[in-house]
This record gives C-alpha cells, sequence and structure tokens, in this order.
C-alpha cells in the first residue's frame, strides 16, 4: 500500500483546497495511506473523509519564539512531520508552501512535486520569490501547472520538470444539462475580493438593464468586498436588479438554471467555477484573464465568449447577445456541456494517479 501525502495552507473554501480534498479522497478510495498537512486550521473548511489523517504544522504558542527563530522551527517541525509521515509522494502548493515542502523533505526518500495554481508571478510577487522558485524548484521531481502560459514562466530546462494536470469536476456538478426554462438570471459565483472585480460585472449590467427589464445579475459569494459592493448597488438604484445573496450551499442548483455565468477576474490559474458552469451547460462569458485559464477552456464564440480584463463595454456587448438570442445562448451551452467528459473525476483522478505512479517510480501507490 503507497502513501501519499499533501500539504497546503488550509483547508479554507477555495479552488486549491477543494482539488487537495477531492485528490486525498481519491487515494484514500484507492487504498492508500493519505496524510494531510496543513499549517493552519480555520473556520469554515472543507471536510476530510474518515481515514484521511490530518497534522497541523504550525507552532503552538508554547513553541514560539523571535521571527528568525520561528522560522527554522517552523522548518525543522515540518520536517520531523514529513519524516514521520515517511511518504512515497508528497504533493505541496502554493507560494512559499512549495519552498517549505522542498526544504523540509531535502535528502529524505520522499519525492515531491510542488504546483503553481495562480498566476505565477502574483503566486511568487517579489524579485526574490521569482529567483527562488527557478532555482529552488531544480530539487523537485516534477512541477504541476495550470497552463502553457503559465509553463513558459519558467526557464526551458526547469520547463521540462513541468506537467499540466487537470482540476476534476466536483461530482455535484456531473449531471446532463438542464433543459427547462431559464429565466434571465446572469450570475457569478467567487469570492469577493479585488482581484474577481465584480465590479466588472456591476458596471456592465447597468449598461444594458433598462434594455431588459426581466434580467437579473446575482453574485453569489462572500469576502472583504462585499459590504463595499452592496453599497455601491444601493446607491446606483440597482438593488431590486443586482443581487448579492452571499455564500450558498447549493451552487450546483444555482448554475445549471442561469441564463448566463460571468467570470471577470483580473487574473486566474484554470478557474474551478468556469469549469463547472460550463460542464453544466450554462452560457459562459470570462475575461481572458493571465495565466491564460479562461482562454484554454473557451472557444470564443462557439462554447463561450471571451472579452478584454476590466472591459465592462465588451462584457455589455456580450451579454446584450446573449439575452437577446435565447437560441445563441442554447447553443453556446449545449458546447460548453461538452466540456464535462474531459473533467470527469474518474478520468482526471486517474491521470492524477498515473503521475503519481510516475513520480514514485518502482513502489506501487495504487
Amino acid at each position: 500500500m503507497g502513501s501519499v501525502a499533501f500539504y497546503i495552507g488550509s483547508l479554507k473554501k477555495g479552488g486549491a483546497e477543494r482539488v487537495f480534498v477531492n485528490l486525498a479522497t481519491y487515494f484514500l478510495e484507492q487504498g492508500c495511506n493519505v496524510t494531510m498537512v496543513t499549517q493552519y486550521k480555520k473556520e469554515n473548511e472543507y471536510e476530510l473523509p474518515a481515514g484521511v489523517r490530518r497534522v497541523i504544522s504550525d507552532l503552538t504558542p508554547e513553541e514560539e519564539g523571535g521571527r528568525i527563530v520561528n522560522l527554522f522551527r517552523r522548518y525543522k517541525k515540518l520536517r520531523r512531520i514529513f519524516r514521520e509521515i515517511h511518504a512515497d509522494v508528497v504533493l505541496s502548493t502554493i507560494g512559499k508552501n512549495n519552498f517549505m515542502a522542498l526544504l523540509a523533505n531535502a535528502f529524505l526518500p520522499t519525492k515531491v512535486v510542488v504546483s503553481v495554481v495562480a498566476e505565477p508571478t502574483e503566486e511568487y510577487p517579489t524579485k526574490g520569490m521569482r529567483l527562488l522558485a527557478k532555482t529552488l524548484f531544480y530539487a523537485a521531481d516534477g512541477i504541476v501547472m495550470q497552463t502553457a502560459d503559465a509553463v513558459r514562466f519558467f526557464q526551458p530546462s526547469l520547463q521540462k520538470k513541468c506537467v499540466i494536470l487537470k482540476n476534476s469536476l466536483n461530482p455535484a456538478f456531473v449531471r446532463p444539462r438542464y433543459e427547462g426554462d431559464r429565466p434571465q438570471d446572469i450570475v457569478a459565483v467567487g469570492r469577493m475580493d479585488e482581484n474577481k472585480n465584480q465590479r466588472m460585472a456591476i458596471r456592465a449590467f447597468c449598461k444594458i438593464a433598462e434594455r431588459f427589464p426581466d434580467a437579473r445579475l446575482i453574485l453569489y459569494g462572500d469576502g472583504p468586498l462585499r459590504r463595499e459592493l452592496t453599497e455601491e448597488v444601493r446607491s446606483l438604484d440597482m438593488s431590486e436588479r443586482i443581487l448579492l445573496p452571499g455564500r450558498i450551499t447549493d451552487v450546483p442548483e444555482k448554475l445549471e438554471k442561469a441564463y448566463g455565468f460571468v467570470l471577470t477576474s483580473f487574473t486566474e490559474g484554470m478557474p474551478n467555477t468556469l469549469i463547472e458552469a460550463m460542464s453544466l451547460g450554462t452560457a459562459c462569458i470570462s475575461t481572458d484573464c493571465p495565466c491564460g485559464g479562461p482562454k484554454d477552456l473557451i472557444r470564443d464564440g462557439e462554447n463561450g465568449f471571451l472579452v478584454p480584463v476590466d472591459d465592462s463595454d465588451a462584457l455589455a456587448d456580450r451579454l446584450t447577445k446573449l439575452l437577446e438570442n435565447p437560441d445563441l445562448m442554447q447553443q453556446m451551452g449545449k458546447n460548453a456541456a461538452k466540456l464535462q467528459a474531459e473533467y470527469l473525476p474518474e478520468k482526471v483522478n486517474r491521470e492524477w494517479a498515473d503521475y503519481f505512479q510516475k513520480i514514485a517510480g518502482k513502489k506501487k501507490l495504487v
């Protein structure tokens, strides 16, 4: 029986965290020993299935000292954890976690795979961090990236270590396309912050609201800008047309019956919400943002629309095309639904298992 470990900051509800929980669940079901190592434990986290061991690597109050002392103590504690786990393969993700995973497993028999899930220049925003990534990642046994554009962040010699692997669909999103009536609800799902740029959707909708009196814009999610956006909508006297209901649990049901879905981010890796909306057969419009995830999914004008980043006029134009042409909306949704077959959990998880097995070498994992 093989052993697999995952290392991430926490299991708070986000794209990378969901992928890690899905993978942990899959490898557990295949008979692996699975450990989830997180630096913290936070509120409102994804739940792990029974059988996955959870280890917290952050220092306790009793273990803390000065800033420099804490850095070395965190390293020593994490190394001790990985030595005790003795995993065949460790997968880490996001920024400094990748550095810590590589350093903590140095000279141990464990194979380490690092993953970059966002735009690399934002995940490693300083010159020092970029230099460290482009140097320290030579010690990795594998590098998982989200898009071809992201791979080009690295020099050619390091690109040889890179592989692009998909994120599997949550099984809740695997279902036949909804063929019933659709109210003219344009929806978005995501954390309300500067990067997700919900203001672009609000501006675009206001431009077309008078022309389409039955249409609504519904922005699901929570975050630091929710209150501010709510006040902005109120000041525009659009509270009955632009709704911000907060976080929801029935995302598939809301997406599958929507008239359209919008993603307005400044940057994305491979956006899970866009994959989910397309797989359900909802007509989608996304910004053509770095590091190229949306353009890898959408064939512009065929299974969705791409618009320039922060261009509310372009978004308003594409929304108008969909709202005035239900047949176009239906055809785009049907074309988008074909994506579901590429992201089925059993297919994508098998690809991850095959990759892990290649990294592990002779030791059989599953």
